[in-house]
């Protein structure tokens, strides 16, 4: 029997960490990927404060040790001083892959102006020891956000994964259809 496929989800908050309230972003993404995931996979979940070091080390950790191929974060991407996830992001990895910062924040212009104010990033981090990579993505904190930005991207998302070693994942294509090039 093969490993299920290991997605990380990290709500970044200093409220939902310390228990002042329910993280609401957590449990949306997890409901997302189960919509747009036919693979099956097991969400590996984090809740941690506004802390660049916490936030890069449980990336690594996530990617490093617990082998995640996908990582996706939800918070911690707007302007203000304690909103530190795209700072730590981009200090932990290897590549940055701006397409997708690009094409969420498009989708969410279309929805409101103040999107214009959302970071968003994304990134591929490689362990050291030439095990798979891991694709990092960085979501605003509404459960509404979540879903129009991800949606967006997730056509790319497989593709991407299987370039960096991860394992195949397929998509419900009635919801999302992944992009993946015509075999030659």
């Amino acid at each position: 029997m093969t490993d299920l496929a290991k997605i990380g989800v990290v709500t970044v908050s200093d409220r939902a960490s310390r228990g002042d309230y329910e993280d609401r972003g957590g449990p949306a993404l997890v409901e997302c990927l189960r919509e747009f995931l036919k693979t099956p996979f097991e969400p590996v979940a984090r809740v941690i404060p506004d802390e660049q070091d916490t936030i890069e080390q449980t990336l690594i950790e996530l990617v490093d040790d617990l082998g995640c191929s996908l990582v996706v974060t939800t918070g911690g991407t707007g302007p203000a001083r304690r909103d530190v996830t795209v700072e730590a992001t981009l200090a932990v990895c290897h590549k940055p892959m701006p397409g997708f910062g690009e094409l969420m924040r498009k989708v969410s212009l279309e929805k409101v102006p103040t999107a214009i104010l959302s970071r968003q990033e994304a990134g591929i981090r490689f362990p050291s020891d030439n095990r798979p990579g891991g694709l990092l993505i960085n979501l605003p904190g509404s459960p509404k956000a979540i879903r129009e930005c991800l949606i967006a991207v997730f056509p790319a998302v497989p593709y991407c994964v299987e370039l960096i070693e991860g394992p195949y994942l397929e998509t419900h294509e009635d919801v999302v259809k992944a992009f993946r090039p015509k075999a030659k």
